[in-house]
């Protein structure tokens, strides 16, 4: 019981009135969560490892101890990433069980578990607590498991979600230190102090320890522990593979050839393996929020399949520390930057490209009243045709396009012929969503 009761005290420092680290607070997430705590259900942290999910629970307690007046000994924080869980029998009720004899024996307890996808058979767990009604229930997770398994299904309409990704542009400016202007006037007389930062945000990514280091090596030896963590705990061990090196060298194909269009066919080719093994890959490094596949636009689901896909990374600083990079990755750079502000704006983008021409839309967005958004990247200020045409040829083959926009350098302007709205990508990043 002693050795229990030591892990939870070391897990637990606010029981001794101890400071504990709360770093930068994160206002779009925070005040979410804010609102949240203030209802019965579960809160489910979810995103890719590193993200800030655990800083976020930190803020989370600081809140309820600071701001809400809670008991710190009702707050049971557990790490089930921690070792130690490991060699402990039934983990969760064995600590559980020893906070309830050694610190609080009464059921009105914030219980915080982080990392939950390492314990077997959680979810019944979790749903068994809230049915009765024993504890206020926060978890976080690494893997779209999280929502995917079990749980979504045997708690269903009970919880609420919070998707945490890396930082995005506006959060990076914040963690750099600089604040960026709410006037035009400001906005525009800062333009070049914003452009350099995000020169540094296009190649060094959004997670927030990385963000906060100014040594370039060391960013990359940060990144690099990331790659191999996130692939190695949530692909590796949760899934069970047995054939690592066939995964890896898929990841490293895609890695390099991020933002491209490959098929399934052309994969099995390279690799040799077979196409529901390749599928499988995909499907597990996109659980672990790493790598995300979209698909061709078109009304029908068969034309959808038919056609090659495409790849997008969760950070481009991830996908820099383990590919080579090159001078012409910029542009690549910036289409990934953009995938990722949209699904973090919460779209689900595709990509189109004109049969038997070069003319192509980056992507393609659903709106709510069933409208087209076409979105080229070029990130450039001397703008290739291509980039218009593209936009221009999908305008003529969907009527319901009716936003047509290219993202640039620095080039702005809406042309009231072809209905092309020019924004630097800069600005769009920082728009208010």
């Amino acid at each position: 019981m002693t050795k229990y009761l030591d892990l939870l005290v070391s897990l637990n420092p606010w029981w001794r009135e101890e400071s504990f680290e709360t770093g930068i607070i994160r206002k779009k997430y925070f005040e979410k969560i804010r609102k949240y705590l203030d209802t019965e259900e579960i809160l489910v942290l979810n995103g890719v490892r590193r993200s800030g999910k655990t800083t976020l629970i930190f803020q989370i307690i600081e809140e309820l101890i600071t701001n809400r007046g809670v008991n710190p000994k009702k707050i049971l924080f557990i790490n089930c990433d921690e070792p130690a869980l490991s060699n402990i029998e039934n983990p969760l009720e064995t600590l559980i069980d020893t906070f309830r004899k050694e610190v609080y024996p009464d059921s009105d307890v914030w219980l915080i578990l982080d990392e939950i996808q390492n314990i077997e058979g959680w979810e019944r767990l979790v749903k068994s607590w809230y049915d009765k009604k024993q504890f206020r229930i926060i978890i976080s997770g690494s893997s779209s498991y999280l929502l995917d398994s079990k749980l979504s299904v045997l708690i269903s309409g009970r919880y609420l979600p919070v998707s945490v990704f890396p930082l995005d542009f506006s959060e990076y400016l914040h963690f750099k230190g600089f604040i960026p202007p709410e006037d035009a006037v400001g906005l525009s007389a800062a333009k070049y102090e914003i452009m350099t930062l995000l020169k540094d945000y296009l190649k060094s990514g959004g997670f927030p320890q990385v963000a906060l280091q100014d040594d370039d090596d060391l960013k990359k030896d940060y990144l690099k522990v990331y790659y191999d963590s996130i692939v190695y705990r949530d692909i590796v061990r949760i899934q069970h593979i047995r054939n690592q090196k066939a995964l890896s060298s898929l990841l490293a194909y895609f890695f390099s050839n991020f933002t491209s269009v490959y098929s399934y066919k052309n994969l099995s080719d390279i690799f040799g393996l077979d196409y529901a093994t390749i599928r499988e890959y995909i499907h597990f490094a996109e659980m672990a929020k790493i790598l995300f596949e979209i698909k061709y636009f078109s009304y029908s689901l068969k034309t959808q399949e038919r056609n090659q896909k495409k790849i997008y990374c969760i950070d481009n600083g991830l996908r820099n520390s383990v590919s080579f990079v090159f001078s012409k990755d910029e542009g690549k750079l910036a289409e990934n930057l953009v995938y990722i502000e949209l699904i973090r704006r919460g779209y689900s983008p595709y990509y189109w490209k004109k049969s038997g021409s070069e003319k192509e839309v980056d992507f393609v967005i659903k709106n709510r009243d069933n409208s087209l958004t076409a979105i080229n990247v070029t990130y450039s200020d001397n703008i290739n045709k291509r980039e218009k045409e593209g936009l221009l040829e999908f305008s003529n083959e969907f009527s319901q396009a009716k936003d047509l926009i290219l993202l640039t350098r620095d080039t702005t302007g809406d042309n009231e012929d072809t209905g092309i709205r020019m924004i630097p990508m800069w600005k769009w990043l920082l728009e208010t969503q």
